[in-house]
């Protein structure tokens, strides 16, 4: 718990809603999770060191584990099938002959880093979206969230909103327009990422989950882990030096990688929550497609948040809205107490039909 309690921070409900479920998995359920990832790769004291290597030379312990971590292992392909306990002592791990083919395996040195990077990626569309939305709703508000509120207060700051939103009239095209930039940069960042991670892992992470599903259906007696060639647990290092003669001597090494058990857990887990994820995403960029197309469609969505009002009053001002227009009435409904949104649509309806508020 003090490894991730940093992270508490990230759950705190905000007071003000400026986007939808969709967003907030990305920028804070997405991003959470990937820097607690990040943090749980570097806790050594609960995998242990990240490389152990072993070799029968005279060579310390230290130094091996130094050299390998920096100048990277390898497996051998022709040996990933073999039969373990017979022919090799581990999946990729044989006898090295010159010219066979070497699979070098860098990434484990860079996966916190990369994982820090993608969440920093994540929140880029929610940054972006912020700035753009300047914390107009929350000006708005006008503490016609809250239940409880003086009468004249209620009525004084409700007739702000109505002014403010019949002066703006058809003034909000680029607010809408800076947020379904927002949706669709999230979208294009969730399948930009999985090509990310497919080049990081040297184009393993692509078919990486379909495969360990097809893993967990085969036979126990010839099924072979997927996981295992993506992130070995153990691999070989070569090592040279100088011998008494001064001539260069090459030592084989075996190396174990703890790091690894954790690895393929976050890839498996990430290869799952990226598919739902861009999933999502490309329904949510299709939704605000009907939006835009579909004008019917304004109108039930936000009848579906603000039951409590007069349906022909809002059908009646949403009609007479642009998109952008829409979207700001869309919010406050997200962000208003029920009641108070109820008299604001009555109050804007009335004020677009030239009824002064002043009368009512």
């Amino acid at each position: 718990m003090d490894l991730f309690a940093g992270l508490k921070s990230f759950f705190r409900t905000d007071t003000t809603t400026i986007d939808n479920n969709v967003f907030r998995l990305h920028y804070r359920v997405t991003s959470v999770i990937l820097i607690a990832f990040s943090i749980l790769v570097t806790g050594r004291q609960y995998i242990g060191d990240p490389i152990d290597c072993i070799s029968k030379d005279d060579i310390p312990s230290n130094l091996l584990d130094t050299f390998c971590w920096i100048h990277t292992t390898f497996s051998l392909p022709d040996a990933w099938y073999k039969k373990v306990g017979e022919e090799v002592p581990y999946p990729g791990v044989d006898k090295y002959t010159p010219g066979e083919k070497r699979v070098y395996h860098a990434y484990y040195q860079w996966v916190c880093f990369v994982l820090f990077l993608q969440a920093i990626l994540f929140y880029v569309p929610r940054y972006f979206w912020k700035a753009m939305e300047g914390g107009r709703i929350k000006n708005l508000i006008l503490g016609l969230n809250s239940p409880i509120l003086p009468e004249e207060t209620k009525t004084s700051n409700r007739k702000l909103l109505v002014e403010y939103m019949t002066s703006n009239m058809n003034n909000h095209s680029m607010f809408f327009l800076w947020f379904v930039m927002a949706e669709i940069m999230n979208f294009v960042n969730v399948v930009g990422q999985i090509f990310l991670m497919d080049a990081f892992l040297g184009g393993e992470f692509s078919t990486y989950g379909s495969k360990v599903l097809q893993f967990t259906n085969w036979d126990w007696s010839v099924r072979y882990d997927p996981m295992i060639k993506v992130f070995p647990r153990l691999t070989k290092c070569t090592f040279h030096k100088y011998g008494s003669s001064g001539d260069v001597q090459k030592h084989d090494a075996m190396c174990i990688l703890p790091i690894n058990i954790i690895n393929e857990k976050i890839y498996v887990f990430l290869w799952f929550w990226f598919v739902i994820l861009a999933i999502l995403s490309g329904l949510a960029v299709v939704y605000r497609g009907f939006i835009v197309f579909f004008p019917r469609s304004r109108f039930i969505v936000t009848r579906s948040r603000a039951r409590l009002s007069n349906q022909d009053y809002l059908e009646s001002i949403i009609n007479k809205c642009k998109l952008g227009d829409w979207l700001l009435l869309d919010l406050l409904s997200k962000n208003l107490d029920p009641l108070n949104f109820r008299d604001v649509v009555n109050d804007f309806a009335r004020k677009l039909d030239g009824k002064s508020l002043d009368n009512i």
